[in-house]
């Protein structure tokens, strides 16, 4: 896919100066918050959530909250920045906005930089991940912390032709998701942090060979053919992979809204009965996750049908489901997986596609879909 090349192209031309500060904040941090909205709070979760396994070099194992966790110690950012002063020596308060506009992310920052300037702290810092850095997000992480450009589709119109620039903000969000994911690993693996970006271009590679492997197979035309009919989606996962499950999925309801369908999450608050012919989107890496394999069994009792990424094409999953797409990937001790980064990509290409085949039945998607940026969606 055209835009999956563009993503590739603007990690590498990230400025290599500025981002080790950004690399080393990362790293020393003993708690990190976590800060975005929609599909870039998703992207930010499915990466940082790596982060919490295992132990780097003997260290404490790192904490990871956002402001709606159980364990967020406090109504806003000013009100837990003192427990969280107490509890840790580095805070670290990382955002992901690719318009730098985002309101939740502004107002935790802004929190942070008045409780910083009234208690004179010296126990956090800000990292921002954003297209703009002329925005009002940035300039408040550049008093306290460290910005990162990471250009998204930009001003440009998008063509007929989806697959080269991605449904809405696609390039910015999967491109965050690909670079945290890689840092988290490089992390892991005691590497420098130009380092990072040659793991980069080196997982493009695979992202690249599974990406074209799977968007013009059957199992794909089977899933767009169902996503073109009046069904309903449902998307699941258990930690990470549900992370995964939700940035898809908003993608995904812009165009089935349309459409007059709808798509829910798994066991989501609002979640209804499937009905007959219904598509269920379920993410396992193991494929033996017993809530998930319980979510498979529930769909079909309905005559719904449903999709199964995982990485064992032999898993009870991959055996339910009536369509699999298998990504394989060697568990390596110590190492986060890449599984549920590519899962997002290969997944991507679903409204992409489903955007082309609406074009080739001569029903175009109104220009607000697809630029319906971070004010609104993110």
């Amino acid at each position: 896919m055209g835009f999956a090349t563009k993503i590739r192209d603007n990690i590498l031309a990230i400025d290599k100066s500025s981002f080790q500060p950004f690399f080393e904040e990362l790293k020393e941090a003993d708690c990190i918050i976590c800060s975005g909205s929609g599909r870039s709070l998703y992207s930010l979760n499915a990466a940082l959530s790596l982060l919490t396994r295992g132990k780097l070099d003997g260290k404490t194992q790192k904490v990871v909250l956002t402001p709606d966790d159980p364990g967020f110690p406090g109504k806003s950012m000013y009100d837990a920045a003192s427990d969280l002063e107490k509890r840790f020596n580095k805070t670290l308060l990382l955002m992901n906005s690719g318009s730098g506009s985002s309101n939740d992310p502004l107002v935790m920052a802004q929190d942070l930089a008045t409780y910083i300037e009234e208690k004179n702290s010296q126990h956090f810092s800000m990292g921002l991940l954003t297209s703009n850095l002329q925005s009002p997000l940035a300039e408040v992480t550049r008093r306290y912390g460290h910005v990162i450009q990471i250009e998204g589709r930009g001003k440009a119109k998008p063509s007929l032709v989806y697959s080269e620039t991605g449904i809405m903000g696609d390039i910015f969000e999967l491109g965050t998701l690909e670079l945290l994911n890689m840092t988290i690993e490089a992390i892991f693996r005691n590497m420098q942090s130009d380092e990072v970006f040659d793991l980069c271009e080196e997982e493009f590679e695979t992202i690249g060979e599974l990406m074209d492997a799977n968007v013009e197979s059957e199992t794909y035309t089977r899933i767009i053919d169902m996503l073109e009919k009046g069904t309903n989606v449902f998307l699941g996962g258990k930690g990470t992979a549900n992370q995964v499950a939700m940035m898809t999925g908003i993608r995904l309801f812009h165009i089935k809204s349309f459409l007059g369908d709808n798509v829910f999450m798994a066991r989501g608050v609002n979640t209804p009965r499937p009905r007959a012919g219904d598509l269920e989107i379920l993410i396992s890496f193991t494929g033996e996750m017993k809530p998930v394999l319980l979510w498979c069994d529930a769909l079909q009792r309905f005559n719904g049908s449903v999709l199964a990424i995982t990485a064992d094409g032999n898993s009870s999953l991959a055996k339910k489901a009536d369509l699999k797409i298998v990504l394989p990937e060697q568990a390596r001790q110590g190492i986060p997986r890449r599984f549920y980064t590519r899962a997002a990509y290969v997944l991507s290409p679903l409204p992409v596609k489903l955007a082309e085949r609406l074009t080739e039945r001569g029903l175009n998607l109104p220009e607000y879909i697809l630029s319906w940026y971070h004010s609104i969606t993110e």
